[in-house]
């Protein structure tokens, strides 16, 4: 049988298997839709597809969803038409891995059946905030897709709502230099998202940003490793801040500890997947209407300098604090830096005590630029090469994803940070 006969055949199957059970008055079902938006990362660019779409659809027994409530996973164009012309054809030479694949496999798994989960993603590549704000073609894009599923399950007499949008977007910001407030964008971003979906679905649950963080400093052509100024760490920072500012950000986590193509711009297909089971941790919490335990992740949450040393207290969701050398390669100091205005850096040694990190140093650090993870060389990316620290949790002992018969501990790791002093 041909795969594409394959797969119609499994979509009818499925379909039936649904319209079975809710004739049979199993329930109200609720649909959860939980979009990635943004720039390339968003949509996968060159993440070779790890997860089977037969599998996706049958193993859960139909239970993940496209916005058109079906099983036509990986069409993506930013022109509705030419979507529509790939899905006609099976064009899938562009489907790439997403990270909302693994995040959808997780919360499957652990939602019971009254639930069903819709994903898709939404943005455009190479495009910065700005284009991607309100009002613009792939925001009134990711509307018309909700609205579009809202509709739907309608229809079917399905409750539908928007519990969190995955954000992944900000390369661009960094790589153009555009030195926009993107602190204030993404908030901006994030309340009109919630009133323009509001408006929609008539859903009284805010929707949250699980947001994720870029690391890839490296890439700009400006960067200078080892310099007191750091222009390229604006858009990192911002994203920290509003984690640890803004009830409505939840953590995802950073890309340093993941694989990129060539060690480039963008994370690979095995690494997406993980990227979507950790997005699927703040996911479940909020989804269950755990909401008033904000997931932070692991940031600092404050500094303090004693003589030569400082210290920093951090958000810990699963102690203790590790300094991994394995899965992330070493890195100079672990990837801390205390700069001078001189460029120079005063630390001798990095420890941990509890949820503390305590760094000496040679000097008096008032005045200086603390930093994590802003190292690197120049044009790489990942956890071999690019900018990125070791420093992270213990809930990778606890919570794993199984990908391709492969386990991989799903540790929380330190945001990326510049701050002074």
């Amino acid at each position: 049988m041909h795969r594409t006969r394959k797969s119609s055949y499994i979509y009818w199957l499925i379909a039936a298997f649904i319209s079975v059970s809710c004739s049979q008055g199993e329930g109200r079902k609720t649909v959860v839709c939980i979009p990635v938006y943004g720039q390339s990362l968003a949509l996968g660019e060159e993440a070779g597809r790890v997860t089977s779409f037969d599998t996706l659809t049958s193993a859960y027994q139909g239970r993940i969803l496209t916005e058109n409530l079906d099983y036509c996973f990986g069409y993506f164009d930013e022109n509705e038409t030419k979507q529509w012309l790939k899905k006609m054809l099976h064009y899938r030479k562009r489907s790439f891995e997403l990270s909302v694949y693994g995040m959808a496999e997780s919360l499957a798994s652990r939602l019971g059946s009254d639930t069903l989960i819709c994903i898709f993603p939404g943005g455009r590549g190479a495009t910065v905030i700005s284009d991607l704000s309100k009002s613009t073609a792939p925001y009134n894009r990711l509307l018309s897709d909700i609205e579009k599923a809202y509709h739907k399950a309608n229809e079917k007499g399905w409750r539908f709502y928007v519990p969190a949008i995955c954000w992944m977007q900000g390369e661009s910001d960094v790589f153009d230099y555009t030195h926009v407030d993107y602190k204030s964008l993404l908030k901006k971003f994030c309340t009109d998202i919630n009133h323009d979906i509001k408006s929609i679905t008539q859903q009284e649950e805010d929707v949250r940003i699980i947001c994720y963080q870029t690391n890839l400093i490296t890439c700009g052509e400006r960067y200078r490793p080892g310099a007191y100024s750091c222009e390229e760490m604006g858009v990192p920072e911002a994203m920290m801040e509003l984690i640890c500012e803004d009830s409505l950000f939840w953590a995802s986590g950073p890309t340093y500890p993941y694989s990129f193509v060539r060690e480039l711009k963008h994370i690979d297909g095995i690494s997406q997947k993980r990227l979507g089971y950790q997005a699927a941790i703040p996911g479940l919490a909020i989804i269950r209407g755990d909401t008033n335990k904000q997931f932070k992740g692991l940031i600092p949450l404050g500094i303090k300098i004693m003589g030569n040393d400082i210290e920093i207290c951090y958000n810990v969701p699963t102690p203790p604090l590790v300094l991994d050398t394995i899965l992330v390669k070493k890195a100079e100091n672990y990837g801390f830096s205390v700069l001078t205005k001189r460029n120079k850096d005063i630390i001798t040694r990095v420890a941990i005590e509890h949820d503390k990190v305590r760094i000496s140093c040679m000097e008096s650090p008032a005045g200086c630029r603390l930093r994590y993870a802003v190292n690197g060389k120049l044009m790489k990316s990942g956890w071999e090469h690019g900018p990125r620290g070791n420093l992270r949790d213990s809930q990778g002992n606890f919570h794993k994803a199984v990908i391709s018969g492969v386990s991989y501990p799903l540790y929380n790791w330190s945001y990326q940070f510049d701050m002074g002093i």
